[in-house]
């Protein structure tokens, strides 16, 4: 059984305790009273026997059934179908955990459910219970408060958000690559508070043009103003947030792309002296090979006289250009003959 909590009020006063719901509908008409049931996620039949009782509309009873749902405030004649999306933060994972309430509130019932911990309704009721003056204002007093309670609790949410964006900051300007990260990931939760809180404003903002219609009290329309002056403030901080955690990534990435191109430049640098030290020593190497051509070039031109003058200092008998008349002149003809042709080939291929 999910019943976690029933009640039978009249005048403010809890007057009945019953164990069931079909004795919560029993009392209910026998009292004249407002009941007060309070479910934990209730399985089918306990929301179609509510559904029953109360005439609930299907669209919302559906709602219910399924859970997941938005923030939101749907009128169906008499009665009003709520859907708030309490927080809390989890600092370790800088995450925000999401919990969600139904609240159908009619003329003489208010039907609470709980899909989750969070928030301990209990508080809720014992607060209301220990205040029978604003009990006694009906279904309405209920709404107010668990509307309090929910946004009561969204300060620790913006306190861990505020610290961890803090932190940030500090990761991003000490040059902490790995930051960006975090940043989306935290962002991702800002926008999913947003959409757990943005929709608080029109809820309230109807609940306050209806008030009158409805005949709500007129100390109740303030406290509901007090709770939507807190939801405000909670709306405007979490989008200062957003607009923080957009801007540090605009930074990091500009940060980044900073860093990236200093290195590149920094490469680039050192690429131009390598190229430069490169051209250097090719020139060198040029300068060189230009060098050795040269004495190659001259050290053939003079091997050729010395080849002449080994071949004729040979001791052998028999060489009949030692009988010529002509000899000598001829060898060192031959000799200048060689050079002079060495050294012309040799300057035509621009090597003297």
């Amino acid at each position: 059984m999910t019943l976690v909590d029933n009640g039978i009020y009249v005048d403010g006063h809890r007057t009945g305790d019953p164990q069931t719901l079909e004795e919560t509908y029993e009392l209910l008409r026998e009292r004249n009273g407002m009941a007060w049931i309070g479910l934990y996620r209730p399985d089918k039949d306990e929301i179609q026997s509510v559904a029953q009782e109360f005439t609930l509309h299907p669209l919302a009873v559906e709602d219910a059934l399924k859970g997941h749902q938005r923030a939101k405030l749907e009128r169906y004649g008499d009665t009003l179908f709520v859907v708030l999306r309490p927080a809390r933060y989890l600092d370790a994972e800088e995450e925000v955990e999401f919990g969600e309430v139904h609240l159908f509130i009619g003329p003489d019932f208010v039907v609470t459910i709980r899909h989750a911990e969070n928030p301990d309704l209990g508080a809720v009721r014992r607060r209301l219970e220990s205040n029978p003056a604003l009990l006694a204002m009906g279904p309405e007093a209920v709404l107010y408060a668990v509307f309090d309670q929910v946004v009561d609790g969204y300060a620790p949410v913006i306190a861990g958000l505020e610290n961890d964006i803090d932190e940030i900051e500090d990761e991003l300007f000490a040059g902490d690559r790995e930051v960006s990260r975090r940043i989306y990931e935290l962002l991702r939760e800002v926008i999913a508070f947003q959409r757990a809180t943005g929709p608080l404003r029109e809820m309230l903002d109807a609940l306050e043009r209806g008030a009158d219609k409805y005949h709500v009290d007129l100390e109740l329309q303030r406290a509901l103003r007090d709770v939507l002056d807190h939801v405000l403030r909670t709306c405007e901080r979490a989008d200062t947030f957003r607009v923080l955690l957009e801007n540090a990534l605009t930074v990091h990435s500009t940060l980044v792309t900073q860093a990236q191109n200093d290195e590149m430049r920094r490469l680039s640098e050192a690429g131009l002296a390598q190229n430069e030290e490169t051209r250097r020593l090719s020139e060198t190497g040029l300068a060189q090979n230009e060098e050795v051509k040269k004495i190659s070039s001259w050290a053939a031109i003079l091997f050729a006289p010395t080849l002449v003058g080994t071949i004729y200092g040979m001791n052998f008998t028999y060489m009949p250009e030692l009988d010529w008349r002509a000899g000598y002149p001829l060898a060192i003809a031959a000799m200048v003959a060689m050079g002079l042709g060495l050294y012309a080939v040799f300057k035509h291929r621009r090597w003297l």
